[in-house]
């Protein structure tokens, strides 16, 4: 008998902000980019972005990906990134502010780059659709073949088949689908 099947751990995205101290900005870039280094050493890591300031002595912000709460949290507590901390307390301002993400609230946070770094919406949509096309039809498909599911009142119907997609989308579509299409929705970027 095989056991019970478990739900994977949430992936999660963690927004870090932070301020270099005036006259240290290329010091803090480069442990910003040393700290993208080690973290690719520790399990879990599944990416990250550092983006820079559009106007000098804006925010920092670094992106970082784990394939769950409890890797991150590792990370947190490792040597390395302690070391990392303690050295840039000399030319970074204050402590850094965190937001984490995770499933649908990633789609829905206001902005935390630069507008000039946004995909742009066109693309946005088509790899929206591109994810919602097959998920909807599939599941129009596999309701056809079970009766009792045509003969439920419409809103209990309609909430349920939403549901499923939502559930998809969020889970296993979009997370799979903007990695693959990463490229291509974030062009170079314009001046």
């Amino acid at each position: 008998m095989n056991p019970p099947s478990q739900t994977a751990p949430a992936r999660i995205t963690r927004i870090a902000r932070r301020r270099a101290r005036p006259g240290h900005e290329t010091e803090y870039e480069a442990m910003l980019r040393e700290m993208l280094a080690r973290m690719r050493e520790h399990k879990g890591f599944l990416g990250g972005d550092l983006i820079p300031p559009e106007t000098a002595g804006e925010e920092y912000q670094l992106v970082v990906r784990f394939a769950s709460e409890a890797e991150l949290q590792a990370w947190d507590m490792s040597e390395d990134r302690l070391q990392l901390l303690e050295r840039m307390k000399d030319v970074a301002e204050g402590e850094p502010e965190f937001r984490k993400l995770s499933g649908l609230e990633a789609w829905f946070e206001p902005a935390v780059v630069p507008a000039s770094m946004h995909p742009p919406r066109v693309r946005m949509a088509v790899v929206t659709w591109m994810g919602i096309f097959p998920v909807v039809s599939f599941y129009l498909w596999l309701v056809s073949l079970w009766p009792g599911f045509q003969g439920l009142p419409f809103l209990p119907r309609t909430a349920a088949f939403t549901a499923l997609i939502v559930a998809t989308m969020t889970w296993v579509v979009m997370p799979r689908l903007t990695r693959l299409m990463r490229g291509w929705l974030n062009p170079a970027r314009r001046s």
